[in-house]
């Protein structure tokens, strides 16, 4: 698996789902980023996504959207391949 910067893959980004902000958090006030890593297939679809760092419950929150992506295709030589990216992903209160 090809690992490509968060720069490179935001390029590629064809469907952003946004992170629905925790009822939880959001009454305790809880903002942060949360890093996740996010395998992308040949297709562009999300095949895999871990939690690097963060708040476990804005967390899953991140990887409930993230797993929702859309990627164009990331070719190398002509040919598609599955890449490794890292996302980030901000919770600010509004």
């Amino acid at each position: 698996t090809l690992r490509i910067s968060q720069g490179v893959s935001q390029g590629l980004i064809v469907k952003k789902v946004q992170p629905v902000y925790p009822p939880q958090a959001r009454l305790t006030r809880l903002e942060g980023i949360v890093e996740l890593q996010a395998s992308v297939s040949k297709s562009g679809s999300i095949s895999g996504v871990k939690q690097l760092s963060g708040d476990p419950v804005l967390g899953r929150a991140a990887m409930d959207a993230v797993r929702q992506w859309k990627y164009k295709p990331y070719f190398l030589n002509g040919e598609p391949v599955e890449v490794e990216t890292q996302v980030t992903v901000n919770f600010k209160l509004p």
